[in-house]
């Protein structure tokens, strides 16, 4: 089962050409910069762009096909709309709200189904609640407790936690995560947000100028070194693993992955329990033998698998193969001259932080 998208959108200022088969589980984040046309995507998938020619299926359903004439209205399209603002109706109660959902769906919602959305989002306690009572963080769990009451096969988020400050976004976060993981039906998400893209991601989308650059497994497409997806301070990989062990007394915590493992701070994590780590590059350096006598707690043995120019000419990006897993790591230039580096060499990687995301 899969998502096929071919879309094709011109206007005088503006354009969209896209072929992009995505799988129909989990979330795949559209990521790019402003203007590049993620919220156009969204729109067209949601048959909100007339001009729009090409084809939707999601699953075994068309949505449009263009070349057999098929193409059918917004309202009979299964797809749960969250826009960047919660949209909610001011004049009704959150129960209100959910009660519009509920009149929108194509099929007979059970009071299960409501009940079900109320405690996947968390929203119980704010039923008799006007829609200004709420926090913003609020807001936007309502929103989408809304969308998921009409049933739908696809659900759209349109940088639905852009409007919020950072408090309010990791009251958030959490929530979204719990549908990706708790329920069986395909999102696409849309942001420009690195830190949304790590936590949540399973696909990783990236757009630029109405066209796809890169598109696959987010730890993949994060740590392609030919074309960079997130320059700057915020490049780096993303890495899945399991809890080994708790150092107590130290308060750490081993994760393992495919390539080896890392000392990350403990906050409560569970032995056996599945974490995403996020390693920025400008946190990994290299040495050519294994370190001693270092403050650096993690070390991996890694062959050098690329070596790119970065932004600045004093900075190069190299790409590290530890096992089945890549990191990338930031160094100068001349760092890179001075040890002889070059594709295929043995080296190790000095990971100086990581961050845990999950």
């Amino acid at each position: 089962m899969s998502i096929h998208l071919q879309l094709d959108l011109a206007r005088a200022d503006f354009e969209v050409s896209l072929d992009v088969q995505l799988p129909a589980h989990g979330i795949s984040v559209i990521y790019g910069p402003s203007g590049c046309g993620k919220t156009t995507l969204l729109r067209c998938v949601a048959g909100l762009e007339p001009s729009a020619r090409g084809r939707v299926q999601v699953g075994h359903e068309v949505w449009q096909d263009d070349a057999q004439g098929v193409r059918l209205p917004t309202h009979q399209r299964a797809v749960g709309y969250v826009f960047q603002e919660a949209s909610l109706f001011d004049h009704l109660d959150v129960a209100g709200n959910l009660a519009y959902g509920l009149q929108r769906s194509r099929n007979h919602v059970s009071d299960t189904v409501l009940q079900q959305a109320i405690e996947l989002l968390g929203i119980g306690h704010v039923l008799k609640r006007r829609s200004h009572e709420l926090s913003g963080g609020e807001r936007q769990r309502v929103a989408i407790a809304r969308a998921l009451v009409t049933q739908p096969r696809l659900l759209l988020l349109d940088e639905p936690l852009a409007a919020l400050d950072h408090a309010r976004k990791q009251d958030v976060l959490p929530w979204l995560e719990k549908l990706r993981d708790d329920l069986n039906i395909p999102m696409l998400y849309v942001t420009h947000a690195v830190d949304e893209v790590a936590r949540l991601a399973d696909t990783l989308v990236v757009m630029h100028a109405g066209r796809i650059q890169a598109n696959g497994p987010v730890a993949e497409v994060l740590t392609q070194a030919d074309l960079p997806v997130v320059v700057g301070e915020d490049a780096g990989a993303l890495l899945t693993g399991v809890v080994l062990r708790i150092d107590a007394p130290w308060h750490l915590a081993q994760v393992g992955f495919a390539g080896g493992a890392l000392w990350v701070r403990d906050s409560g994590l569970a032995v056996g329990q599945t974490v995403r780590l996020r390693v920025l590059a400008r946190d990994v350096s290299v040495t050519l033998a294994a370190a001693t006598d270092t403050s650096i707690q993690n070390h991996l043995p890694c062959v050098v698998d690329a070596i790119t120019p970065d932004a600045h000419p004093s900075q190069t990006l190299l790409r590290l193969r530890c096992g089945d897993t890549v990191l990338l790591s930031r160094v100068t230039a001349r760092g890179v001259h001075a040890l002889g580096l070059h594709v295929g060499m043995a080296a190790w990687a000095q990971v100086k932080s990581v961050a845990l995301v999950k």
